[in-house]
């Protein structure tokens, strides 16, 4: 470049159009030409909107009246829109509430059924388990053997006992007919005394009818002894029979004394062998097992518990509300959701109420006779049965939350 030639850097020459720009190429990078082509861009739009609302004022003034009347159109048709869905709500919340004023529901409530706590009623150790848990069970199935040879040694010698009283009995029966024997022998002992005494008697008679002269003072003395010896006679005999009947009715009381120790006899073979019996647990009732707390090889206490039954039948007690029983009656329809079975609706009837609050019957009840007493809407439990189809169409198990929903309308 030439020393001389004027820098064109020092020269800022600025020169108007009447037309637009030329737009200049700025060959310093790409994003600050494309930048300042937008920034033209723009200009020339706001100077064309300029000029049309310079050269068309009419035309602005119309558009902006149209846009007015849109924008009040709009408001119009979402306060119309808004009116309708709310008429809706108000509409469907009052059919809601006539048809939910005719339930009572309470979601305090859940399944019941008879448990049964099997315990063992002797002592012994567990030499078999005959279930498992959570087993399904009949009535007098085998549920735990304990050693039953204690027990068997114990009915051996009650029995032995037994016998050894039975043959006492008999004993006492054989002796009363000894003795019955023997009150007959000595009847007839008195019988021939009398016998005897009559014929002394006679003899004596008549050797004192005799004349003195014509028999001896030896014979008269020996008749008159003889009568008195038969008399004595008569007399030991009976005083014989007197001894041997109260033999037999000594004999009798003893014969009573055996039956009675045979009874004591007859109990404690059956004590024994109902101890015996106790050796073998068996099921109450038909259900199925829970909480078993027995294993096999376990020495069990007398009344210890071992496992527990449930029973098969299923009921719901639901705590209402004191309020929501005014229109409730035994017979009304139930509909109940369980949580356990979401695609069930199961159904029931009213069964029977508790004559008191839950309160009442609680460990502590409420002493509403001191000074701070404070009104509580108390509850009452219900109890409601299943439809035994219902039931069967799900596993329904105690202690399940239920929402029982009862027609009182």
């Amino acid at each position: 470049m030439d020393g001389n030639a004027p820098d064109p850097k020092r020269y800022d020459v600025h020169v108007e159009y009447s037309t637009p720009p030329v737009n200049r190429i700025d060959t310093r990078s790409p994003q600050k030409s494309g930048r300042k082509k937008d920034d033209q861009a723009d200009d020339q739009d706001d100077e064309g909107k300029d000029d049309k609302g310079q050269d068309d004022g009419k035309g602005g003034d119309d558009a902006s009246a149209s846009k007015q009347k849109m924008s009040r159109g709009k408001k119009i048709l979402y306060a119309a829109i808004g009116l309708v869905v709310l008429a809706v709500l108000i509409v469907a919340g009052v059919l809601y509430w006539l048809h939910a004023r005719q339930f009572a529901s309470t979601d305090d409530a859940y399944i019941q059924a008879y448990i049964t706590q099997v315990s063992s009623q002797v002592g012994g150790r567990v030499i078999k388990l005959g279930v498992d848990d959570f087993q399904v069970v009949k009535e007098g199935q085998v549920l735990v053997q304990l050693d039953p040879r204690d027990f068997q040694v114990r009915l051996d010698q009650a029995k032995a006992q037994r016998t050894q009283t039975a043959a006492q009995l008999d004993q006492a029966v054989a002796g009363l007919a000894q003795q019955t024997a023997a009150v007959d022998q000595a009847q007839a002992n008195v019988r021939m005394a009398q016998a005897d005494l009559f014929q002394a008697q006679a003899d004596a008679n008549r050797y004192r009818a005799v004349d003195p002269k014509a028999v001896s003072r030896q014979q008269v003395d020996t008749a008159t002894a003889s009568s008195r010896s038969a008399q004595a006679k008569v007399d030991a005999n009976r005083q014989a029979v007197i001894a041997a009947q109260a033999n037999v009715e000594a004999q009798k009381a003893q014969i009573e004394a055996a039956q009675a120790s045979l009874k004591a006899a007859d109990v404690a073979v059956a004590n024994a062998d109902l101890q015996l019996s106790y050796t073998t647990v068996t099921a109450p009732r038909d259900g199925q097992t829970a909480k078993r707390t027995v294993n096999l090889g376990d020495y069990v206490q007398p009344g210890q518990s071992l496992l527990a039954v449930v029973g098969d039948d299923r009921w719901i007690i639901a705590n209402y509300k004191e309020t929501q029983l005014a229109g409730m009656r035994v017979g009304q329809r139930v509909t109940m959701e369980v949580d356990a079975c979401p695609d069930h609706e199961l159904t029931g009837r009213v069964d029977s109420f508790q004559p008191g609050s839950g309160s009442v019957f609680s460990s502590l009840p409420a002493e509403n006779a001191t000074g701070n007493f404070v009104k509580v809407v108390q509850r009452v439990p219900v109890k409601i049965t299943i439809r035994r189809e219902d039931a069967t169409r799900c596993r329904l198990s105690p202690g399940m939350s239920v929402v029982p929903s009862v027609k009182v309308g």
